[in-house]
């Protein structure tokens, strides 16, 4: 399943230096795994976490869940080493932390080659040159970075997330400007399934894919809120059919449930019904 078609509602943050989180993991309903080698894994640990990394994912078993390294930043002690081994891992794509310019992910490139690249978006600079970093060659996703960023922005919580709307607007656009995958950041508080719910709803209705989770107990809501209902899922066969049947008669507007259905609402309708295909096939 290419990063094109396959589904990122639940992407959730592992240390790579946990073996028992990791292992946990391969029974996790999430669509993708970070295997993080940054922020939450020590400075003590970071070398040892690279080489249980590499064990645990030649070990496999983590079916259709995507398969995503974080590696340290390339300006660290740690990051060269990091893109030298994640190239020979069993990963899917190498997630580089603060992201502010194209030059960054071509250095990254320079080392892990072919591999797909994905973006942590966290820093005002990322966000105002989120156009040419979505639109790099080897970018497949990017991944907001939100704690970062309200530290950055020195701003206050607030459960609207207001303060932070342009920086995830820019990345929105261009992720959707260029085709590729863009899922919300954390949050934090992963005991208030009331909360998080807001928030995905927010995130979903913005147009994210889907959104980062830094515990387990974060995943049935996550999933719930970034599936299509079963109300969706019945509004777009019915657009589709209803649709079909205005063509077959020479007519290009269909009327369902009082609202004008045309081809824009048609295709929409289409890409429900994938997503909920491509759920379905994931089996987790």
């Amino acid at each position: 399943m290419s990063s094109g078609d396959r589904p990122f509602r639940s992407v959730l943050y592992i240390p790579a230096s946990k073996p028992r989180a990791l292992d946990k993991a391969r029974t996790l309903p999430v669509d993708a795994i970070i295997f993080d080698l940054e922020d939450a894994v020590t400075a003590e640990e970071k070398n040892s976490a690279r080489g249980i990394l590499a064990e645990t994912l030649a070990e496999g078993g983590y079916g259709q869940r995507m398969r995503i390294v974080r590696i340290n930043g390339l300006d660290t002690q740690w990051g060269k080493a990091d893109a030298e081994a994640v190239g020979s891992m069993q990963a899917e794509a190498v997630l580089l932390p603060k992201v502010e310019s194209a030059a960054q992910l071509d250095a990254l490139v320079a080392i892990t080659g072919d591999m797909p690249v994905w973006a942590m978006m966290e820093t005002p600079r990322g966000m105002l040159n989120a156009a040419e970093i979505a639109a790099h060659p080897k970018l497949e996703g990017m991944v907001m970075g939100t704690n970062d960023l309200a530290k950055e922005l020195n701003t206050r919580f607030r459960a609207d997330r207001e303060p932070m709307l342009t920086g995830l607007g820019l990345c929105l656009l261009a992720a959707k400007a260029e085709g590729v995958a863009v899922v919300d950041g954390v949050y934090n508080a992963f005991k208030d399934d009331e909360g998080l719910a807001v928030e995905c709803a927010q995130g979903r209705d913005m147009g994210f894919d889907g959104k980062t989770l830094i515990h387990p107990a974060q995943v049935a809501v996550t999933n719930a809120a970034y599936a299509p209902s079963e109300a969706e899922v019945d509004l777009a066969r019915r657009q589709i059919a209803a649709f079909k049947d205005v063509e077959a008669s020479g007519q290009g507007v269909a009327v369902v449930d009082g609202r004008i259905v045309e081809n824009l609402h048609v295709e929409t309708a289409r890409k429900t019904l994938a997503k909920a295909e491509a759920i379905a096939a994931l089996g987790v």
